[in-house]
């Protein structure tokens, strides 16, 4: 009897944390799918909300998988308008609209303060100029004053439209530069992203970009700018003062200014500050 009766016992102990178990069990897989359902719903927390980004055409590849990864966590669609900067500023001058801007430089962005466009900006990466040639290098250029040789055709940006137009005339003029250099000028373009596709094509000897446009580019070679006699500059981001969005917009500028965002950044050639 006493042998049965302690077998009984035992099995009972058993049964009774058996179904403790079981009951532990059952909440934690209950807690952790509110918990995930919570995250869920934090993380599409704009879903059908909607932003208008103005942005430096020559930053699209990197704003384009920045803004399917803010679409992805957080529901809402990332609509981009792609320009010269001061192409953009001047339709943001006379529209209006938009919600975010992103420079091709500080100036960009201290020009957006000037004209009332938005309160302060954030500096995300660094924005390095290059010299980039075709591929080959046929006229044999290895520096700036390779540049400034008679005879070589460059293929520059528009000093007016784009800021690497707008550095470009900085740099030349640093390093002595400036005459000689718009001897050789053969054509200026609108966007940094035409000057890649032209030299490309071989249709001018060198130019100016930005290093991180040559970032994967296979039909160019780029050559870097030492550092005393280049002019670095830097990618603002700003939530525009006309947007009707605040909220939204400063969730995308804080998102392209994380960890996150300056990792997709890097993965497109660009130096995090």
């Amino acid at each position: 009897m006493q042998k049965t009766g302690k077998i009984l016992v035992a099995s009972l102990m058993i049964l009774v944390l058996g179904l403790a178990l079981s009951g532990c069990s059952k909440m934690d897989v209950a807690d952790s799918k509110a918990a995930g359902d919570k995250g869920a719903e934090q993380s599409l927390e704009y879903q059908g909300e909607g932003l208008m980004v103005h942005s430096g055409a020559g930053l699209s590849r990197a704003m384009d998988d920045i803004g399917q990864a803010f679409e992805k966590r957080y529901g809402a669609k990332v609509n981009f308008n792609y320009a010269g900067c001061a192409q953009l500023l001047g339709q943001m001058e006379i529209n209006k609209t938009g919600d975010v801007f992103v420079g091709g430089s500080l100036n960009d962005a201290e020009i957006a303060l000037q004209k009332g466009f938005a309160d302060t900006y954030v500096e995300v990466v660094y924005h390095i100029p290059a010299i980039a040639v075709p591929n080959g290098n046929p006229a044999g250029i290895k520096s700036l004053s390779d540049m400034a040789k008679p005879g070589v055709k460059l293929i520059l940006g528009d000093t007016e439209s784009n800021a690497i137009g707008k550095k470009g005339e900085k740099i030349f003029e640093k390093n002595n530069l400036t005459e000689a250099i718009n001897a050789n000028v053969v054509a200026r373009d609108a966007t940094v992203n035409e000057i890649v596709t032209h030299i490309g094509l071989k249709q001018g000897d060198a130019c100016l970009i930005w290093e991180d446009n040559g970032y994967g580019a296979s039909e160019i070679e780029v050559i870097s700018i030492p550092e005393d006699q280049n002019a670095v500059d830097k990618v603002p981001v700003c939530v525009l003062s006309f947007t009707e969005n605040k909220e939204l917009s400063q969730a995308f500028v804080d998102f392209v200014n994380s960890d996150e965002g300056k990792a997709i950044f890097a993965k497109h050639g660009f130096k995090e500050i």
